[in-house]
């Protein structure tokens, strides 16, 4: 199932639309002499009237801009400069039911951004010596397997920093509105069939699963919930009082409703279940705080030695691979280093969360004690876009940059692309079609998924490079025998892959049931998956004609043999695995984590009563409707049904909507809850 989890792809986009609103004119000098060699803190410069007219104008009409169009419900803001708070402010409401509106201590999820904290956790049993981050996982997860044998080379650095070569994410019931009890034995069969995508070390596609790895790693070796363990080591030494589990699980506290945008229902408190890779709640003010902490200064929760590593980056043997050089991981962080930062001797480290409901940012400078962090209750929102403007505008503020207006430029000519190009026409994950078309010089990029209508965009050439219709270079590369589309944004400087061509095969092998067109229903999952989960809950699967020996299903797929197909390419973030199995008299296919069966057997639903039981396995039933009529329905109390158009497309969801509901003919309704649970429908 499709998973929105914001990663560094998803960070460098968003900065590719930011204007260069400071260049690397003035350098500041950094610290020198005995006091800075020893680690003493210099005093904190005052905040001038500067970062009082600008960055905070700033941040307010920015997310208020967000509010406004519908983009995000609420959000927040937070400023630490010379490791002083100096601004935290809240926006919109946080319960409009209740008419509380958002403040410095209202509780966000704060996805991603979960990744540090459990990397720090990890370095604090470096520094007990309980662990070396160059140690096989397998050392302190024993119970860890694959039947990739290579597994066995993973490294714990490995995990944090994105390069063990894992397939992606095992995201089934880990996003939803309870915890997960098995979603640790459920992560360790996942990816006890599955196979790793590249050699351990070798490339550093984001990788949510070897963090939840990384969280049971800290849980074995410190004999404490991690929750526990974070609570003694890092929120109470940092007085992160406002830090800790999922807003669905904070009662009583403050916590920002997440509010769908056309409707404005409000959606029930999202629970993420893998806390290390994402499923933590926080405020801008506790990150900020958290971010001072690898200042070197204030209460410290790490040794020099552990901070510095934390510091700095932690390559994988593709970097250094781009022609521009490109976004390096370090252990956590999206990034440890930005170059229009680094010609000033600036080092900013910034890592974004997003959880389908929530997106943030933060990004901190150590040597000067300056953090911003911004969190929205947003699908998509703009965190990333807008903490980067608000740090730019302190930094200006502290004489670190020099502003500079932004120059007119004639527009870009159209030149003529050279033939060469035509080699990378094709297919390329995350899945879309690139064509050239030498007449008109235009590259066609279009985005293919199952369902939706195709998107494309236009690319034009110019000076060796093609560019997009705002002019931002993109290219395509081959490096190490693989075909790569490759941006570079202009205000970054650096090289981001965003594409990778699934080469076509010599000899094409075909699965031993036709999946072209095919409808499928997820029967795994449970009644508390999440409503961005349940959005995927049925699939399509289809073929292409000029793709022989590939499936698409959720992602395009390698057809390895008649019962199987892997992963197609080895340098994107979050793709599967198939296999088929047969039960219940037809074939079923095992997408990762997750069971489908074909939607053209689920059993007729027609007008009258019927009674729906969960069988012993716990799978979802399904019923497809064969006329028209208006739905009522009786439900146990851990019990949820979903009703989707014929299209697949989510209508009616027992968790926020109730009484009848008009449902077409050929929907599908599928009912969730625990073995032997029953469900009473009612058609008419």
């Amino acid at each position: 199932m499709r998973i929105v989890v914001p990663s560094w792809l998803v960070l460098a986009a968003c900065l590719l639309a930011l204007p260069c609103l400071a260049h690397a004119e003035v350098p500041a000098p950094s610290p020198t002499g005995p006091a800075a060699r020893a680690g003493v803190a210099s005093p904190a410069p005052s905040v001038g009237t500067d970062l009082d007219d600008k960055a905070r104008v700033l941040a307010r009409t920015q997310i208020w801009k967000d509010i406004n169009q519908g983009i995000a419900s609420s959000g927040t803001v937070a400023i630490m400069d010379g490791g002083r708070l100096v601004y935290a402010e809240g926006f919109g409401m946080a319960d409009r039911e209740k008419s509380l509106p958002v403040d410095p201590h209202t509780l966000f999820n704060i996805g991603s951004i979960s990744k540090v904290f459990v990397a720090t956790a990890l370095m604090q049993l470096v520094d007990d010596g309980k662990v070396s981050l160059d140690d096989p996982v397998v050392q302190h997860l024993p119970d860890f397997k694959m039947a990739d044998p290579r597994f066995r080379q993973i490294t714990l650095r490995m995990l944090l920093n994105h390069s063990s070569g894992l397939p992606g994410t095992t995201g089934l019931n880990n996003f939803g509105i309870r915890r997960n009890p098995e979603v640790f034995t459920g992560l360790l069969e996942t990816l006890a069939r599955a196979h790793l995508k590249h050699a351990p070390g070798a490339r550093a596609p984001y990788t949510n699963d070897g963090f939840t790895l990384a969280e049971m790693v800290v849980e074995r070796v410190s004999g404490q919930d991690f929750l526990d363990f974070l609570q003694a080591r890092v929120f109470a030494p940092l007085a992160l009082a406002d830090s800790g589990d999922g807003v669905g699980r904070q009662p009583g506290r403050s916590v920002a409703v997440y509010y769908q945008p056309g409707s404005g229902q409000p959606e029930p408190l999202e629970v993420l279940s893998v806390l290390g890779a994402g499923g933590l709640a926080s405020t801008a003010v506790d990150l900020c705080r958290f971010q001072d902490s690898f200042s070197g200064h204030g209460p410290q929760i790490l040794t020099p030695a552990s901070r510095a590593e934390m510091l700095r980056e932690q390559p994988s043997g593709f970097t250094g691979r781009l022609p521009h050089g490109e976004f390096t991981f370090g252990l956590g962080w999206d990034l440890t280093d930005l170059p229009r930062y680094r010609a000033q001797g600036i080092q900013v480290l910034g890592k974004s969360g997003g959880t389908g409901r929530y997106t943030s940012m933060m990004f901190t400078v150590p040597e000067h004690r300056i953090s911003v962090a911004v969190i929205e209750t947003a699908r998509s929102g703009r965190s990333m876009e807008i903490a980067l403007s608000v740090l730019d505008e302190v930094l200006v503020a502290r004489g670190l940059l020099r502003r500079t207006e932004a120059e007119a430029t004639r527009p870009l000519s159209h030149q003529a692309i050279p033939r060469r190009y035509a080699a990378y026409a094709g297919y390329y994950m995350p899945l879309r079609k690139v064509e050239f078309d030498f007449k008109k010089n235009l590259a066609r990029l279009t985005t293919l998924e199952a369902g939706e209508e195709p998107r494309t965009s236009e690319l034009f050439f110019h000076a060796g490079s093609f560019h997009d219709k705002k002019g931002q270079p993109v290219d395509f590369l081959t490096l190490e025998g693989e075909d790569f589309l490759v941006a570079t944004p202009p205000t970054l400087g650096v090289d981001v892959v965003v594409g990778q061509r699934v080469k076509k095969l010599d000899h094409p092998k075909r699965l031993r049931i036709d999946l072209d067109g095919k409808t499928w229903l997820v029967r795994n999952a449970r009644w508390f998956d999440g409503i961005q989960g349940t959005e995927s809950h049925v699939v399509l699967s289809r073929l292409f004609e000029d793709l022989p020996g590939y499936v698409d299903l959720e992602g395009l797929l390698r057809v390895d043999s008649s019962e199987a197909a892997g992963m197609p390419v080895d340098n994107i973030r979050d793709l599967s695995e198939l296999s088929l199995l047969d039960r219940e008299g037809t074939t079923w296919v095992r997408l990762s984590d997750t069971l489908l069966s074909p939607a053209s057997q689920a059993p007729a639903l027609r007008a009258g009563s019927t009674t729906l039981t969960i069988g012993p396995e716990g799978f979802s039933e399904w019923r497809v409707v064969r006329e028209g009529m208006v739905l009522s329905f009786d439900l146990p109390s851990d019990g949820r049904l979903l009703v989707f158009s014929p299209e697949g497309k989510p209508l009616c969801d027992s968790l926020m909507d109730s009484g009848p509901q008009w449902v077409e003919e050929g929907s599908l309704v599928e009912f969730l809850s625990g073995p032997g649970a029953q469900a009473e429908l009612r058609g008419r």
